[in-house]
C-alpha cells in the first residue's frame, strides 16, 4: 500500500527562515521533492508541532486516544516521560505504553524514568532500579532519561543516581531535569553532570542562570501549572535553547487545544515567527533525535497545514504521509486499550479521616495551594477542637487533605489545605503524583469517606461528592487513565470538573491542583500517604502542633 500525493502551499522552512510558495511531493511516506514556484497560495506547510515534555497518562487517556486529540491541534510527537505509571507498575507500566503507543501513527518519544519511586517518604506500587533503566535505555524507542528529580542526589553524587546518569551518557541519550528553584553553584554542578533540560523554572532569574550554564528550557504552559507569561520573552535570545512543553494535560483541556495555543500566544506577543516556530517544532527534534519530519527532502511526511500566520488554524495534520486530522477532526480511528492496573484498598469509613486531639482549640500546619503553580506555601491556624476532634472550616477556607495507600491496608494521612473553596462535598482522585495513592479533600469525614470508596470502587478514578450523591470517571488503566473513546472521557471529566467548581472552587483545576499537593518534590508542604512532608527539609512534619 502506497501514499503517495502532491501537496502545495506556502512552505515555512524555519531553519533557513523563508517561506517560499511550494509544492511538495511526498512517496511511501517520505518528503521525495521540494519544488519551488510562483503561485499564490492561500495555505500554509510547516512541519508538526511537538510537546518537548508531557506525561500522557495525566491526560487520563491512553497513548492511543492521546494522538488521537492532539493531532487536531497539529501535534505529531512526543517527549513522553512514562514514570506515572511507572510508579504503578514498574517497567511493565512503561511496556505498556510503549506498545499502545505503536498502534497508532503519532510519534511518541518515551523515556527511561529515572526517579521510580520518587522518594522514600511516600509509597509507589514499583521500582525502577538501575539495571531496569540500563535495560530500557537499550531499546531503540526508549530515546531519553527522564526528569532527573532527585537534584539533591545529584549534588551529592549517590551511586544509583549516577549509575542511570552514566547508562544514558554511554549510549548518548540526552538526560531531561528537573530542579525547581535551583540557583547559582548547585544549578551549575547538576547541569554538569549531564542534565540537559528543565521544565520546572517559574521565573525568568532562575532560566537564565541555567542557560548560562547551558541547559535547555522548556516553556511550561499546562492544566496545572503555567510559566509562560514568566518565560516567553527569553525566546527573543535564546531561541535555540528554548521548547513548549505541557507537562500535564486534562482531557478537557486537550480537546481546546495543545501546543498550537503557545504558538498563538508566543505571536501574539510579537516574537519572531521564526523563533516561536523554532521552539515549537525543531529544537525537540533535534536534541532528542525524534524520527519525526522537518519539511526537508528525505525526511518522513511529517507537517501541518495552516490557514493564515496570524490565527494559525491547523487545517490537516500529516504523519509519514498519512492525514490523521482534517478540519478539525480526527482520523485516528478509536481503539479500545486493555486493562492493567495495581490496586488493592479496602473501603473507608468516616472514622479513618478523624483527627483527634485535646483542648480546646488546636495549632494545625496547613498548606497553602496555588492557583497555577506546583508549589505551595505553608501557614499556621488556630482551630476549634469540638468533641476532641478537629474539622475543616468553611469560614477560613481550611479543608481536611488526606492521602490513603492504593497498593496495601495502613492508617490514613491527614492534614489540612487551603484554597480549595469548597462549601461542602468532596473530591477524591487515585491521580496523586508521583506514587498514585487516593488523595482527597473535602468538607466532612463523610463525604470524603463516600468519594474515596467511589474511587476504591472502580480501583481507580476520579470522584466528586455533593449532597451525598457520589459521580466518578473511572480511570481502570493503572488507575490513572479510561481505556474508552478519548472524546468521551474528555466530556464526562469536564463535567466532573463543573461539579467540582460548584462545590465552591475557584481553582482553574481542582482535581490537576489536587493531584499535585502529594507531589513531594516540589517545595514547600505536601501531604504523602505516610503523613505531612516539609520539601524545605525533606523531612516529616506533625500536622497538628
Amino acid at each position: 500500500m502506497t501514499n503517495s500525493f502532491r501537496i502545495s502551499g506556502n512552505l515555512i522552512d524555519i531553519l533557513q527562515q523563508k517561506i517560499y510558495p511550494a509544492t511538495v511531493t511526498v512517496e511511501n511516506g517520505v518528503i521525495t521533492r521540494i519544488t519551488e514556484d510562483a503561485t499564490t497560495y492561500e495555505q500554509y506547510l510547516l512541519p508538526g508541532f511537538i510537546d518537548a515534555h508531557v506525561h500522557v497518562e495525566s491526560s487520563m487517556l491512553t497513548p492511543s486516544q492521546f494522538a488521537r486529540l492532539a493531532v487536531v491541534h497539529g501535534t505529531v510527537a512526543t517527549v513522553s516521560d512514562p514514570h506515572e505509571i511507572a510508579n504503578v507498575l514498574g517497567v511493565k507500566g512503561v511496556e505498556y505504553m510503549l506498545e499502545n503507543g505503536k498502534s497508532v501513527p503519532f510519534k511518541f518519544c518515551f523515556g527511561a524514568p529515572s526517579c521510580v519511586p520518587a522518594t522514600i517518604f511516600e509509597t509507589a506500587g514499583a521500582e525502577v532500579t538501575v539495571a531496569d533503566v540500563e535495560n530500557l535505555l537499550q531499546k531503540p524507542e526508549v530515546l531519553y532519561l527522564t526528569e532527573m528529580m532527585n537534584f539533591p542526589g545529584v549534588l551529592h553524587e549517590q551511586p544509583d543516581v549516577m549509575a542511570k546518569i552514566a547508562a544514558a551518557k554511554r549510549i548518548g541519550k540526552p538526560i531531561d531535569g528537573h530542579a525547581p528553584g535551583l540557583r547559582g553553584e548547585d544549578a551549575k554542578k547538576y547541569i554538569a553532570a549531564g542534565i540537559s533540560t528543565d521544565h520546572e523554572c517559574f521565573t525568568a532569574e532562575e532560566a537564565l542562570d541555567k542557560l548560562h550554564y547551558g541547559m535547555h528550557i522548556l516553556i511550561r504552559e499546562g492544566s496545572a501549572a503555567r510559566n509562560f507569561d514568566a518565560l516567553i520573552h527569553l525566546l527573543h535570545d535564546y531561541p535555540e535553547k528554548i521548547m513548549f512543553c505541557s507537562d500535564d494535560k486534562h482531557p478537557d483541556n486537550l480537546v481546546e487545544g495543545h501546543i498550537n495555543i503557545l504558538v498563538k500566544r508566543a505571536l501574539a506577543l510579537k516574537i519572531d515567527l521564526f523563533k516561536v516556530l523554532r521552539a515549537a517544532c525543531v529544537n525537540p527534534v533535534l536534541h532528542y533525535k525524534i524520527p519525526a519530519g522537518l519539511l526537508r527532502v528525505g525526511d518522513p511526511a511529517d507537517f501541518i497545514v495552516a490557514d493564515n500566520l496570524d490565527s494559525f488554524n491547523i487545517v490537516a495534520t500529516y504523519i509519514d504521509g498519512r492525514a490523521v486530522a482534517q478540519h478539525g477532526e480526527t482520523r485516528i480511528p478509536s481503539v479500545i486499550a486493555p486493562v492493567i492496573n495495581n490496586f488493592d484498598c479496602a473501603p473507608k469509613s468516616s472514622s479513618d479521616f478523624h483527627i483527634t486531639t485535646s483542648g480546646v482549640t488546636a495549632n494545625v500546619k496547613v498548606i497553602e495551594a496555588l492557583d497555577g503553580q506546583l508549589i505551595t506555601n505553608s501557614f499556621t491556624e488556630t482551630l476549634p477542637v469540638v468533641d476532641g476532634q478537629l474539622f475543616s472550616s468553611t469560614e477560613k477556607d481550611i479543608l481536611k487533605l488526606a492521602v490513603v495507600n492504593r497498593y496495601h491496608a495502613a492508617p490514613v494521612a491527614l492534614g489540612f489545605i487551603r484554597n480549595f473553596g469548597f462549601k461542602q462535598g468532596a473530591i477524591a482522585s487515585s491521580v496523586a503524583h508521583d506514587s498514585h495513592n487516593i488523595i482527597v479533600v473535602g468538607v466532612d469525614d463523610e463525604s470524603i469517606a463516600q468519594a474515596v470508596n467511589a474511587v476504591i470502587a472502580h480501583k481507580g478514578g476520579v470522584s466528586v461528592v455533593d449532597n451525598n450523591e457520589a459521580s466518578v470517571l473511572p480511570l481502570p488503566v493503572a488507575g490513572l487513565m479510561s481505556n474508552l473513546d478519548g472524546y468521551e472521557v474528555a466530556a464526562r471529566y469536564s463535567e466532573l470538573d463543573k461539579a467540582a467548581k460548584a462545590l465552591g472552587s475557584k481553582l482553574d483545576a481542582p482535581f490537576m491542583t489536587l493531584s499535585f499537593m502529594a507531589l513531594l518534590v516540589i517545595p514547600h508542604l505536601k501531604l504523602s500517604d505516610k503523613g505531612l512532608f516539609d520539601g524545605d527539609t525533606f523531612s516529616f512534619t506533625a500536622a497538628v502542633l
